[in-house]
């Protein structure tokens, strides 16, 4: 099961990554949005739309025992707006709302998928199978942007060329998850599942109550990975087509930590991978506050941006897995996506108006005094939950 959901979001990856990489590029150097104005769109991408259907589709997954048709439906939206993006135009308004549209479709597919994942995996084993996952996922990730930049260097400025690619892609990737990828064939009390039941194992539940907390705040510390890029770019001075190497190389490293990382925390501890691989951020973000390392191709930036990514995605879902029944375990993963979405939905808004109006550095050096106030918050939370569930 694990392998399928991976070559499923590796094909959807792929998509999503030949827009996301080329993206900041379009709005931000060819259409010339503000960094307020695209923090706003990025801002929609990251977090709003994903807070505005995720829970609901993670209720109904639970509800109907329904993890794959959810998730298919999520995945098919994000797919049709492949074809948005080419009818959008120049238009900024359109955009944004294309990729909105997009987010919802993320929302509703990515806590039935990460259930699909955790229900077919033994409880030791949880951050292992999340690390699989996401070193294919983050294949995706590699192959879509060095697609992009194919494209991009063959046809320069064909945009509507790199969105029909890009449509192919996903269209792919539903195809595989609808023929290949199966329900769970039992989750127990299925009928529990709703918006009441969850939100009172929110309230009877400690635990899950600190993991919320704590995505909540680890996504407000998070600067998005276009501001991260567009940042280097601006430092670094490299040529606009040459933008989704940025990506490339975080994807490299991501795909090449992930599963490594994932064992690890299985055996040395969650909290402290997680812990870590925060603290890697926390050196991203003095690189780009300093412009140190960051001239010519940045790789050490990049290199660190992928150990980032491998120590934190799926172990904060492996944390929460361990702390959520089973026949809750979408509602639950769906309430903790929410928490993050709004965390970067802010956090996007807030680093572009702190861009446009003190300038790189000093946005750069807030965020990163943000990050400190959070990982010693995040810290203390950890720290009160059982060793089961943030330790291994």
């Amino acid at each position: 099961m694990v392998w399928k959901l991976g070559f499923t979001s590796l094909l959807t990856d792929i998509s999503a990554e030949m827009v996301n990489s080329m993206l900041p590029v379009y709005l931000v150097l060819y259409l010339h949005a503000s960094p307020l104005a695209f923090g706003a769109i990025d801002g929609i991408y990251n977090g709003m739309a994903v807070a505005l259907l995720g829970l609901a589709g993670g209720i109904l997954a639970d509800r109907w025992r329904r993890h794959r048709e959810v998730a298919a439906a999520g995945y098919g939206l994000s797919c049709v707006c492949k074809l948005g993006l080419f009818a959008a135009g120049a238009s900024t308004g359109w955009i944004g709302a294309v990729t909105a549209v997009d987010r919802v479709g993320k929302g509703m597919r990515t806590a039935p998928r990460d259930a699909l994942l955790s229900l077919n995996s033994a409880p030791g084993m949880l951050a292992t199978s999340f690390a699989v996952h996401r070193a294919m996922d983050a294949g995706g990730s590699l192959l879509g942007p060095i697609a992009a930049f194919v494209l991009a260097s063959r046809l320069p400025n064909a945009y509507g060329a790199l969105w029909m690619t890009s449509f192919v892609f996903a269209l792919l990737g539903v195809a595989v998850l609808m023929l290949f990828v199966e329900n769970p064939l039992t989750v127990p009390n299925a009928a529990a599942a709703s918006l009441k039941g969850a939100l009172h194992f929110l309230r009877s539940s400690h635990e899950f109550r600190r993991v919320v907390l704590l995505g909540t705040i680890l996504g407000l510390a998070t600067v998005s990975d276009a501001f991260v890029y567009l940042l280097l770019q601006e430092q670094s001075g490299m040529a606009t087509q040459f933008f989704p190497l940025y990506y490339v190389g975080t994807a490299s490293v991501y795909m090449l930590l992930s599963i490594p990382a994932g064992r690890l925390a299985d055996r040395w501890g969650r909290k402290q991978v997680l812990l870590g691989g925060y603290a890697l951020l926390g050196v991203v973000y003095i690189l780009l506050a300093t412009g140190t390392l960051t001239q010519g191709f940045p790789l050490v930036p990049l290199l660190l941006f992928g150990a980032y990514y491998a120590a934190t995605e799926g172990v904060l879902m492996a944390i929460a897995s361990s702390v959520i029944p089973a026949e809750l375990r979408t509602t639950g993963l769906a309430l903790l996506t929410t928490g993050i979405g709004l965390g970067k939905m802010v956090s996007s808004v807030a680093f572009g108006w702190l861009w446009q109006s003190l300038g790189r550095p000093a946005a750069a050096g807030l965020f990163l005094a943000i990050l400190a106030v959070v990982l010693i918050l995040s810290s203390r939370v950890l720290s009160k939950m059982g060793d089961r569930h943030a330790e291994a």
